[in-house]
């Protein structure tokens, strides 16, 4: 080989202080969208869990792949053997098939009615439950929303793969969806058939809350949190086919024309929760001053579906991961291997055709290089005519460039993380020079003491105090090492930083499901005894 593949792979190596640097450069960045009028929108969230709230909500979650519906039972200080808090029952979840994303909005919305339909005629069909008229539901999306008020959302633009307009009223389209299934569609039901009247005569729904899916996710371990002493939640966390997160924020440091809405309803209201929408172009510029973008990730950017949209999703989005794997291993095997085009397993040589959940379940797997090869001998096999093979060698080369790739963003989302807690004030990064780049001072002094989401439920005593980062999303649950590798960047970076106030220290903390979830749960705080999102005043 005329180039050894390490050093082949080397753009993919971003060292600690580069990455300290890019955290110092998006905390200034995301600082600027929050003062702007368009970009860290914020939600009508103003109040956070108790972890007291009880009841049984409707929770609907649509994702990106994937329709997920459940009633959520808040159990709050009850002990039930087996249910921390929250039990979920009459789970059912459906694929979102290609045809439903790229249809109309009514026929996606009709379907996602006639879903949440088989739920909740599932529950009526117990002899126990009691007739009702309607049923409070929270729904989230893994859309980009803006909001007025808790039960509304319009969405904004997306480059998920959803074909829906930008402006679409999510509420209103939701309702029609479920409509026909109602009391009310049918009147006296009486002459209906049993089996038809099971799904066409059901109660209606009160929609209590629509949120974003990273806000669900930080609400649903917030809920959970009292148990956990000095420990509160600072952010929500996604990682999956998208990356985003929700962060609280004083009204004070956005736009005025974002916050008149809440303001409106809510005058005493002094935070809420952002759903910051991190990866936009809005925010990219950090990426490519510190030259971290490589030729291949410009490669990925220049033929997807929407260039320049979203940099920083490109790079460690699950949805383009896998790709950009494809486009490093065909560089390597055709460009500098001199392996033909003709001999390449299809997989290689078609967009999109290596998917994320691959290299996470097979290529990042345990397998010694020698099964690994004869797994891809199977699974990404050459074309029949190929004279090339998979070998120990040529499997090793796949493993490590996955490796790099994934290794790089976890580390980018630790960086984002470090950078968006510095710019809500929960960590203060030494804005001394780094690589050359002069970081304004910021002052960190008394404002630090005013932690815009310290949650009422959980006052901080003496000792270190914990701020958890709840996540959520197939890559960063599920792909081997990932949430370690982002787990140690953070660390690293904060050691870089020098001692924070109160003894700080940054943790990943799992919310399973936190997209369902944290629906049930908001839909609760919206519906019943609620807790204002205080401030907790630290000692400096």
């Amino acid at each position: 080989m005329s180039v050894k593949l390490e050093d082949y792979l080397q753009p993919f190596r971003v060292g600690i202080e580069t990455l300290y640097d890019l955290s110092c450069r998006l905390s200034e960045a995301y600082s600027k969208l929050a003062e702007s009028s368009d970009h860290f929108i914020p939600t009508a969230i103003t109040q956070l869990p108790t972890g007291h709230e009880t009841g049984r909500y409707l929770a609907v979650y649509v994702g990106l792949s994937y329709l997920r519906v459940a009633f959520i039972d808040l159990l709050g200080d009850q002990q039930i053997e087996g249910h921390a808090r929250v039990r979920r029952t009459l789970e059912k979840a459906w694929p979102i098939e290609k045809h439903l994303r790229q249809d109309h909005s009514a026929d996606l919305f009709t379907w996602i009615g006639d879903c949440i339909a088989e739920v909740v005629a599932d529950r009526l069909a117990n002899p126990s439950e009691e007739r009702i008229d309607q049923i409070t539901t929270g729904i989230s999306f893994c859309l980009p929303i803006k909001q007025d008020s808790l039960d509304e959302a319009i969405l904004m633009p997306t480059g998920k793969g959803f074909s829906l307009s930008s402006d679409l009223n999510l509420r209103q389209s939701l309702l029609n969806g479920y409509e026909r299934h109602t009391y009310s569609s049918h009147g006296d039901d009486a002459n209906v058939p049993a089996k038809r009247r099971r799904l066409f005569s059901l109660p209606k729904l009160k929609v209590a809350v629509m949120i974003n899916d990273t806000t669900a996710t930080f609400a649903s371990l917030a809920y959970l949190i009292p148990s956990l002493p000095n420990t509160r939640v600072v952010m929500g966390l996604i990682v999956g086919a998208g990356c985003n997160t929700t962060v609280p924020m004083k009204l004070s440091n956005l736009h005025a024309s974002k916050t008149k809405p809440i303001l409106e309803k809510h005058p005493n209201a002094e935070n809420a929760l952002i759903s910051t929408e991190w990866t936009l172009s809005t925010a990219a510029a950090p990426f490519d001053e510190l030259g971290i973008r490589t030729k291949w990730d410009h490669q990925l950017d220049q033929h997807c579906k929407r260039p320049g949209f979203q940099p920083m999703e490109y790079m460690i989005g699950g949805s383009y991961t896998g790709e950009l794997v494809r486009i490093v291993c065909y560089d390597w095997f055709q460009g500098s291997l001199g392996i033909p085009h003709s001999s390449l397993p299809t997989k290689l040589v078609e967009e999109y055709s290596l998917s994320t959940d691959f290299l996470s379940l097979v290529v990042a797997s345990s397998l010694s290089d020698e099964r690994l090869s004869t797994e891809l001998s199977k699974t990404l096999s050459p074309p029949p005519d190929s004279d090339w093979a998979w070998s120990p060698d040529s499997a090793r080369a796949l493993r490590m460039i996955a490796s790099a790739v994934q290794d790089r963003a976890a580390s980018l989302v630790a960086s984002a993380v470090v950078g968006l807690l510095d710019c809500t004030k929960e960590v203060m990064l030494n804005p001394r020079e780094t690589n050359g780049y002069n970081r304004a001072s910021k002052s960190h002094g008394n404002e630090n003491t005013n932690s815009p989401s310290a949650l009422a439920s959980t006052p901080w005593s003496s000792g270190p105090e914990e701020l958890a980062v709840a996540f959520s999303g197939g890559v960063i649950q599920h792909y081997p090492n990932y949430k370690e590798s982002v787990q140690r960047c953070i660390d690293r970076l904060l050691l870089r930083a020098g001692p924070q106030a109160g003894g700080k220290s940054v943790f990943l903390r799992e919310a399973s499901d936190g997209g369902l979830i944290g629906t049930g749960v908001l839909a609760g705080t919206a519906s019943g005894e609620i807790g204002e999102i205080k401030v907790t005043l630290t000692s400096t």
